[in-house]
């Protein structure tokens, strides 16, 4: 089984920039690139950050995109994103709180989205009703689970990004480690970097987003950090024991070689003599 993991699109107006690049151009490459490599893909995932204000205009135009988009998308809100707008536009996906999270089923295990939004402040929050619904979808399921979120559920010690990462980060390792058995992967946004790694035993994976990039700046403590290197999406593939996450960068435009091109022509790969 297959499934695509798009997170921080920050879709603004026609024509706006973020970083010198234009968000909608890019989500429409992106859009056009993992259609055309990996159209049987069993579902898409974003993870939040869908709109870089918030603005009710951006999620009219995401709505019309995807209902055009011949692979099913579901959606998780970030820190810039507006719940109520949001779900002015996707009321379907709230839960009973009000929350945007929900349930999808797949090939390798019951999806679950969450909501790790909190209002006027870029870092997130999964509080107690947050925490009761996943409690209650992790304990009336035999899994197994793959979760989606925006926010860094773990510290990636970067201190700017980890100032905006999770507050409720203890709490809600605590619940997935109750359940960990059943939860085969966390895929998140939010830092725009690659990383991976693991919360209660449990494999956790993020990327870039697909428009700008951030930089694994250590020495900087203060500010975030920005920088020009390509866009990208997720592409996981689900084997019967294992989980396999790609980050491919779309955006990068030098060459690509391959066995047999000048540079490889000495080398035989079968015999592994040059």
């Amino acid at each position: 089984m297959k499934l695509l993991h798009l997170s921080d699109i920050h879709l603004t107006a026609s024509g706006a920039i973020i970083g010198g690049r234009d968000p909608r151009v890019n989500f429409e490459r992106a859009l056009a690139h993992a259609l055309n490599d990996h159209h049987d893909a069993e579902l898409m995932v974003i993870t939040g950050d869908l709109s870089d204000w918030g603005d009710l205009a951006d999620y009219q135009w995401l709505k019309q995109r995807l209902d055009a988009y011949p692979l099913p998308v579901r959606l998780c809100i970030g820190n810039h994103d507006r719940r109520a707008a949001f779900l002015s536009v996707f009321p379907d996906l709230a839960d009973d709180n009000g929350f945007v999270q929900g349930i999808h089923d797949t090939a390798a295990g019951r999806c679950l989205f969450l909501d790790t939004a909190h209002p006027e402040t870029h870092a997130g929050r999964y509080c107690g009703d947050r925490l009761g619904w996943l409690e209650a979808r992790l304990s009336e399921h035999d899994g197994p689970f793959l979760l989606f979120m925006h926010h860094n559920p773990m510290p990636v010690h970067l201190v700017p990004f980890d100032q905006i990462g999770l507050v409720d980060e203890a709490p809600f390792r605590h619940l997935v480690s109750g359940h960990r058995a059943k939860i085969r992967h966390v895929f998140f946004g939010h830092c725009h970097l690659p990383l991976a790694g693991s919360i209660a035993g449990v494999p956790v994976s993020s990327l870039r987003g697909t428009n700008h990039a951030s930089y694994p700046l250590f020495s900087e403590t203060k500010l975030l950090s920005a920088c020009d290197l390509p866009q990208s999406y997720g592409v996981a593939f689900f084997g019967e024991d294992y989980v396999t996450v790609h980050m491919v960068e779309y955006g990068y435009d030098g060459p690509i070689r391959t066995q047999g091109s000048p540079d490889y022509k000495a080398w035989d790969r079968e015999t592994m003599v040059r």
